[in-house]
């Protein structure tokens, strides 16, 4: 059993849903980022979400544009992301850790070399915005042979097809993009999620992480009660934008916050 399954089997049995942070790797300062994961795991998130900064995120909004233009500034990779989760390790050998991002920086690095990598970190999961189940077979083999869990977004107006497929191809849980558009866009219609979350578990065994517009601990606590866990960025990555000269108090709003939802979702 993967890490992923591991830990939403835990969760389950306990009746708690993931909190599932989104972290850009190194934003605002590649020195910010392990210290702000394992503060993140003190607060009493379950899974972290990395992503690798690129210099077209087109599935992102202007907030994580500017963390990932921040990130590229420091001249940060897809290799020195898989190291800073290598340092990530060293302390914690627990915590699922899933890089996000797009197809190029590996298909720059090369799919087998970014795979036995990703392995040797102990990644946990991969979730690549811009590859579709359809397209995905040999990323998912070499994934699956190295125990890495290929992680799919599926979108509001996937068909039942559609999820099936990435059911299929899929493992660890489905990313259920709540809001069309960008992220940080929007207003969460918890309504509407409701309706397609029972679509949903209809055409897939994978737990189902929710994200788009959760922005605070009453968001978090509604959204938990639909899926299995909930995934917060844009409202994460606003505290590093508002505090560029203050790293620290970055750190902190984000541990309150992350807090805040915690104790929301416990409820």
């Amino acid at each position: 059993m993967s890490r992923l399954a591991a830990k939403f089997d835990e969760l389950s049995k306990s009746g708690r849903k993931a909190l599932i942070p989104f972290l850009t790797a190194g934003d605002p300062h590649p020195n910010f980022t392990v210290p702000m994961m394992h503060a993140m795991v003190e607060a009493g998130v379950d899974i972290i979400e990395l992503g690798v900064p690129f210099s077209d995120p087109m599935a992102d909004g202007p907030v994580i544009q500017k963390a990932s233009e921040r990130a590229l500034a420091h001249k940060m990779s897809l290799r020195k992301v898989l190291n800073i989760v290598a340092e990530f390790r060293r302390k914690d050998d627990q915590t699922p850790v899933v890089l996000m991002g797009y197809l190029n920086p590996i298909e720059a690095m090369g799919y087998e070399d970014f795979a036995n990598a990703a392995q040797r970190v102990e990644i946990d999961g991969v979730l690549t915005v811009d590859l579709p189940p359809e397209e995905a077979d040999f990323c998912v083999s070499l994934l699956n042979e190295r125990g890495i869990d290929p992680v799919f977004l599926l979108a509001p107006n996937s068909n039942e097809e559609r999820i099936r497929k990435m059911d299929a191809a899929g493992s660890g849980y489905i990313y259920y993009v709540s809001l069309k558009g960008v992220t940080g866009a929007g207003h969460l219609n918890t309504a509407d999620v409701e309706e397609r979350l029972k679509l949903i578990r209809a055409n897939t065994r994978l737990p189902i992480g929710i994200g788009f517009g959760v922005k605070d601990a009453e968001t978090a606590k509604t959204v938990a009660h639909l899926g299995d866990g909930v995934v917060v960025g844009s409202a994460l990555i606003s505290k590093i934008e508002a505090n560029l000269d203050n790293p620290e108090q970055a750190c902190s709003e984000i541990v309150d916050l992350l807090k805040a939802m915690r104790a929301a979702m416990d409820e």
